[in-house]
């Protein structure tokens, strides 16, 4: 995640300086993790902290540094922009639910600041920074849906909020990818019907997902196997006018033909009113 912009200013402005005042202050009180930092002005520790997290592999004694300045300067314009600083290291060195903790402390004391976005950003990161393989419980995925979904709504014209719409639709996609393992999984087992359940959620909820066209085809596949021909050819029906170029729908096209059947809408299913919203136009 990058630092913002004017921070990211501030680091190259005086990266020079630190650098003298880390060497000048090393020689006289030493500069690891255990300095005294009470002689140093707030600005100074900042700034310290600020490039010792850009050129340290670990954020410990960055970390040390952001909450000194918390410490030792607690009414202060520093102090409050240590306190995401925090929060931003803490994310780096994947300590997520420190880093959460302490960007909601910031978005309670400072809900109208300029950095609050940034907070309500690493918040959604601390989720979708640990969503993990498909195969896996998706709770923290919704979590993050929901910290992404935050932000997008409360900050929409900030760097923030188009990078949160990005992940978004990625952990969008996670959720429908989910869907789809389960859904094969019970297709290869031969319990059709648990995985209609599935590649129908996909259709229904997950439809803006690269994993439609998929979802057709498998349910074209259990409907056959279940010898539902009218749902087989509407879902076949469905795929074809949203995505005919796609090489799921030629794999279900052959199915089809090779029954003796036609991708064309058929019966009154559930599959039916989604072929008459998409010839209307809206869905998809």
């Amino acid at each position: 995640m990058p630092i913002r912009s004017a921070h990211l200013t501030t680091i190259r402005r005086v990266t020079a300086c630190v650098i003298l005042m880390v060497a000048v202050a090393g020689c006289s009180r030493g500069t690891g993790p255990d300095t005294d930092l009470e002689g140093f002005t707030a600005e100074q520790i900042f700034q310290r902290g600020e490039f010792l997290l850009e050129t340290s592999r670990r954020a410990d004694t960055a970390i040390r540094h952001f909450q000194e300045v918390e410490r030792l300067y607690p009414a202060t314009d520093w102090a409050r922009r240590a306190i995401v600083m925090q929060a931003y290291a803490l994310h780096r060195d994947r300590q997520y639910e420190e880093s959460r903790a302490v960007a909601e402390r910031f978005l309670d004391a400072f809900p109208a600041d300029q950095d609050a976005a940034w907070a309500a950003y690493i918040i959604a990161l601390t989720y979708y920074d640990q969503i993990e393989d498909i195969g896996r419980d998706q709770g923290v995925t919704f979590q993050a849906l929901r910290a992404l979904r935050r932000v997008i709504e409360d900050y929409p014209n900030t760097e923030y909020a188009r990078s949160a719409v990005l992940k978004f639709d990625l952990a969008f996609d996670h959720l429908a990818a989910k869907e789809m393992e389960i859904g094969r999984f019970y297709l290869r087992r031969g319990n059709q019907a648990a995985a209609i359940n599935r590649f129908r959620a996909v259709v229904e909820e997950y439809q803006t997902t690269t994993h439609t066209p998929e979802a057709l085809h498998r349910l074209v596949e259990a409907y056959l196997q279940l010898g539902l021909r009218a749902e087989a050819q509407t879902a076949g029906a469905i795929l074809g006018h949203n995505f005919r170029a796609n090489p799921f729908y030629e794999d279900s096209f052959r199915l089809l033909t090779g029954q003796g059947l036609s991708p064309d809408a058929d019966g009154e299913s559930w599959l039916r009113q989604i072929y008459r919203r998409t010839i209307r136009g809206e869905w998809l």
